[in-house]
């Protein structure tokens, strides 16, 4: 197996290390007696996994790309954030009852899923898929990031509702991108 593909399985395993740790901190909290070892252990665990992307970037790049990993890797992001924005909008990290907007989590949800469908439907119609990324899906997870790091940092005490707006922005715009982008490659050659 690569070394970049080890990584990514380390990221994977640390994912729901992050999600148990985080229901555990949510639990000290809700009994009134927090528990910020519990709070900076999940924190730990999710930047490690998030972090990790960069190192099997470059391991891939250093020892060899895999089918494997172009597989794993984007699977592990995505599963990453989607696990942090469901704890993260089901469990509150603050007695303020700071959550993520659940409507936000099925906006990313429906986003990733018609991504998904588009992707099956171009193959289906026996089209080459090709993938092209755009500057707005990038911001779109730096954003989600920061929003999930908001709640996580506890360092500005204004409501997750902030960034979160600014993240549906930015969902919608590269929902936009990819939606286009789809109906591209379906139009005749």
């Amino acid at each position: 197996m690569s070394p970049a593909n080890v990584v990514t399985i380390i990221r994977f395993i640390l994912i729901p290390v992050f999600a148990v740790l985080a229901i555990h901190y949510a639990t000290t909290i809700k009994a009134g007696e927090p528990h910020e070892l519990l709070r900076w252990l999940s924190l730990s665990a999710f930047i490690l996994a998030a972090a990790g992307d960069g190192l099997d970037g470059y391991l891939a790049r250093k020892y060899g790309k895999t089918k494997l990993g172009a597989f794993l890797d984007p699977l592990c992001d995505k599963v990453l954030m989607l696990v942090g924005l469901i704890v993260l909008s089901q469990v509150s990290w603050s007695s303020h009852g700071w959550l993520i907007p659940e409507w936000y989590v099925v906006m990313v949800v429906a986003r990733d899923v018609s991504i998904a469908t588009g992707c099956v439907f171009i193959l289906l119609l026996g089209k080459k898929l090709q993938v092209n990324t755009n500057w707005s899906g990038k911001a779109t997870t730096t954003i989600q990031l920061f929003t999930l790091g908001w709640v996580m940092l506890k360092v500005v005490p204004f409501s997750p509702l902030v960034p979160t707006v600014v993240a549906s922005v930015f969902t919608l715009w590269s929902s936009w991108f990819y939606v286009r982008e789809a109906l591209r490659q379906l139009q005749p050659e």
